[in-house]
């Protein structure tokens, strides 16, 4: 009984919710690489420094969303993160002005 529950898992795939150009979120097998802060419109690598400070402090778990890839981010109107991509951040600003 124990073998068939291990099968049991092994064919369930895991799926990730991920967001994608149009905003809206979408189900994927593979999870992103990118994660985003959505009232301010930034993404940035999962490991980011801020990030896992304001994760920390419980406020930034709710508003978090995932990208599969940095043009999916660039695409939904997301910015760098000035932390912990801070020379994609400095192109960005640059171009704003």
């Amino acid at each position: 009984m124990c073998k068939d529950n291990e099968k049991s898992a092994e064919n369930r795939k895991k799926t990730f919710t991920l967001l994608g150009a149009d905003m809206h979120p979408y189900q994927s097998d593979t999870p992103g690489i990118f994660g985003g802060y959505r009232p301010s419109k930034l993404y940035g690598r999962l490991d980011c420094p801020s990030a896992l400070r304001a994760i920390a402090k419980g406020g930034y778990v709710k508003h978090r969303v995932f990208f599969a890839d940095e043009q999916m981010a660039i695409s939904a109107s997301f910015r760098p993160c000035a932390v912990c991509m801070p020379e994609k951040y400095a192109r960005w600003k640059k171009k704003k002005r």
